[in-house]
């Protein structure tokens, strides 16, 4: 008998590389360098003007060489991002930044004078006209240098963008001028030559357009500065954030302190932290006491007290005492470097909105190219007039960049995610901005999210003439030596209220009963109830009066009226019995943080149903919800089910957005239409979930959400803007409504308008 074996489906391994991208003028640049990534064979690629960066994924059988290689052909350049250096240098103003300040700079002190001379008829002198031509033609040839060369790198590759359009519309006015000065009559003294803002029929002969071509090359320098320095300021924040790690750090070496780079930390390692200083890496606290400012990550003002065993994070800064710290993780692996990895892929990613802006801006070009010759043809075969004809075309020229457009979405996005970053909120991409427009329920995991996650003491019940200190005193003594969740909750609250406990003898731990022991000579037990033994049971609904037809005291009417009270409120409820005599009830809970009502009533009010999913039990659940304000629970979930929770809500037509921070949360923050995942949580449910929450604190969910559709809705106005900009610009230059120079400025001042517009996403609160 012969076997055969299907072939099995072999994909060919992929990479993924960042790019930093040189030469990128406008986002038909970036378009054109995109598209041609895109052409080989199992490359993907996301190239963004704002951040000048791209982003490939390509198969095993291609190197960075080749990616680069095909960049290069295209017209641009292409390296990998620089490593980091263990020496930072304080940070320098980016050298294409001043260089493109020097030449704005030249050529506005040169353009000026030409364009108020051909502006203001009384200033033009005899010759004025030459002078204008000196002015003018370093301005023109020097001034507007980068864009003639991108516009002849372009064409070389058959290629046209933005600088196409402004060689053309410049180079176009200095010729005709050049023209008319010396073949024509403006260069005869005395010429005089008045300034309209529209298009007027005139002698070609006697017209020059020195202003025109001085005056738009100096404002869209201009608007490439502001726009640049923009974009620096919007990528600030992740700077920021890169930059906030310690430089150097105090290893411990054979109990020496020895100083390092914090780059050469490794797991393992200890370091001290002295009042101050910034905590160098990821780790546990291995000796000392201290009060942690983590403001700069997660945007909480107030410092967590820390101790031995608890976890800090690098970066945060000891506000107290001295601490050992033991490193659990270095470099990348890092909350920090995980945060700053998590901002800056958000920012080179691209909603859906932007590709439909960029595959516009693709053709736009070309289209207005052909739009600018239909115009000259027109005007020349309706009026017969050159010189009309060629300013209409111009001013078409020049208006139409579509510079604004390709800014439209990522500068809002640079913006929005640097000032999440610095609120402690990280957003993973932009395509979860749409999500967070359309989400109308948000369902909160109980544990962890809206409740603290551990147990805690929350009321003291004593019989009567017994003081409650004094239950809380012995029943604390007793269950300091146990390890079970409850006793570590009454012996915390214990301490905290009366300070150092007593010593127990012959303790002894009761499997499903309880603890007991002698504390001041005194043998004491707490347990879920009282017997007849002096013990404690595990009966749950047993009452006081079945508990003494045991032969045991009962519990006093007040001590099982507590009992009761603190069941129904989904409480767990201990007695505490001494001498064989009930004394008193102690209530625990794992309690329900002090943001969380508020929170419900924040997102309430952004129009969210929020539903509570837990795996207890309904009593507990419904208690927590009535504390909140959470109407819908869903209880009783085993951790496997709670995707189908979320299922179940989306087919009934919910968008839904999903709230945790456990392991078992991770499958329903994939499966919710937004996933918010608590920073205080495992990795799981931070890979998981499309947003991150640095702090455990519920309401910046309600502040992630809020950021998240005031950067979408800044991204729709931009693109609203910048797509009617053209829409109604263009026709106005067509018709001749516009002079040229005047459309330089407009267009200039639109993607100035742009980035403007999503700065303003710096003063989110």
């Amino acid at each position: 008998m012969t076997t055969t074996t299907a072939p099995e489906d072999v994909r060919p391994a992929t990479s993924e590389v960042e790019l930093l991208i040189g030469g990128m003028t406008c986002a038909a640049c970036a378009a054109r360098i995109e598209k041609k990534l895109n052409r080989m064979d199992g490359v993907s690629a996301t190239v963004n003007y704002a951040t000048e960066k791209a982003r490939v994924t390509y198969p095993s059988d291609l190197t960075v060489d080749d990616l680069i290689a095909t960049v290069v052909k295209t017209g641009y350049t292409a390296e990998l991002p620089a490593p980091p250096r263990e020496e930072e240098q304080a940070p320098q103003e980016d050298p294409e930044l001043t260089a493109l300040r020097r030449r704005l700079l030249v050529s506005a002190v040169l353009a000026l004078p030409v364009v108020l001379t051909a502006m203001v008829s009384p200033l033009q002198f005899d010759n004025w006209q030459w002078l204008s031509l000196a002015l003018a033609a370093p301005v023109v040839v020097w001034g507007g240098l980068p864009f003639h060369r991108a516009a002849w790198t372009n064409l070389r590759h058959g290629a046209a963008t933005m600088d196409t359009l402004v060689s053309v519309g410049t180079l176009a006015a200095f010729g005709w001028s050049l023209w008319a000065l010396f073949l024509g009559d403006a260069g005869m003294p005395g010429m005089r030559h008045p300034f309209e803002l529209t298009v007027s029929r005139t002698d070609g002969a006697s017209t020059i357009y020195l202003e025109v071509a001085a005056g738009v090359t100096a404002f869209i320098l201009l608007g490439r500065y502001l726009e640049a320095r923009s974009k620096r300021r919007a990528g600030a924040a992740l700077r920021a954030l890169m930059e906030l790690g310690a430089k150097d750090v105090a290893v411990l070496r054979d109990g020496r302190e020895v100083r390092i780079p914090a780059q050469r930390l490794a797991v393992g390692d200890r370091f001290v932290v002295r009042p101050g200083e910034k905590i160098a890496t990821d780790g546990t606290v291995v000796e000392g006491t201290s009060a942690v400012d983590a403001s700069m990550l997660t945007g909480e003002s107030v410092p967590v007290d820390v101790t031995v065993g608890d976890a800090v994070t690098g970066a945060t800064v000891n506000a107290g005492g001295r601490l050992v710290v033991e490193a659990t993780r270095v470099g990348a692996d890092t909350q920090l470097a995980r945060m700053a990895r998590l901002v800056e892929e958000a920012q080179n990613g691209k909603a859906e909105v932007q590709r439909l802006a960029d595959r516009i801006s693709g053709v736009f070009v070309p289209v207005v190219l052909l739009i600018a010759a239909a115009t000259f043809g027109l005007w020349l075969g309706s009026t017969g007039d050159t010189v009309s004809a060629f300013t209409a075309a111009v001013a078409v020229l020049i208006i139409a960049c579509p510079c604004a457009l390709g800014l439209a979405t990522p500068t809002a996005l640079m913006v929005g995610t640097g000032r999440g970053a610095q609120l402690g909120i990280l957003i993973k991409g932009p395509e979860v901005l749409e999500s967070t427009r359309r989400v109308d329920t948000v369902v909160l995991d109980k544990t962890g999210t809206v409740t603290t996650g551990r147990m805690t003491l929350q009321a003291v019940h004593a019989a009567e003439g017994v003081a409650e200190d004094e239950v809380l005193r012995l029943a604390g003594a007793l269950e300091h030596a146990s390890e079970h969740p409850v006793a570590r909750a009454i012996a915390a609250g214990a301490e905290e209220r009366l300070g150092a406990l007593p010593p127990v003898e012959h303790f002894e731990n009761v499997p499903g009963r309880g603890v007991r022991g002698r504390v001041d000579g005194r043998e004491v037990s707490v347990g879920r109830f009282h017997d007849a033994t002096g013990t404690t049971g595990s009966k749950g609904a047993e009452s006081a009066e079945s508990a003494e037809s045991a032969g045991g005291a009962p519990l006093p009417p007040e001590l099982a009226g507590a009992r009761e009270r603190a069941e129904r409120e989904g409480r767990t409820a201990v007695v505490v019995t001494w001498d064989g005599v009930p004394r008193g009830v102690l209530a625990v809970a794992d309690a329900v943080k002090e943001t969380s009502a508020e929170a419900v009533r924040r997102l309430r009010a952004l129009g969210l149903t929020p539903v509570l999913l837990t795996g207890d039990n309904r009593t507990v659940a419904e208690a927590v919800a009535r504390q909140v304000g959470i109407d819908e629970v869903i209880a009783g979930v085993l951790p496997e089910d709670k995707v189908a929770a979320v299922r179940r809500l989306q087919a009934e037509g919910r968008t839904v957005a999903m709230v945790g921070d456990g392991v078992n949360d991770a499958a329903a923050l994939a499966t919710a239409d937004l996933g918010l995942a608590m920073g205080t949580g495992t990795d799981a449910a931070i890979e998981a979930g499309d947003l991150t929450l640095v702090r455990g604190d519920l309401r910046v969910a309600a502040d992630a959400i809020r950021l998240s559709r005031r950067t979408l809705a800044t991204i729709r106005g931009n693109l609203v803007w910048a797509f009617g900009y053209n829409v109604a610009a263009l026709p106005l230059a067509a018709s001749g409504m516009l002079n040229p120079m005047i459309a330089g400025a407009t267009m200039a001042f639109s993607s100035v308008f742009v980035v403007s517009n999503s700065l303003r996403l710096r003063a989110f609160h």
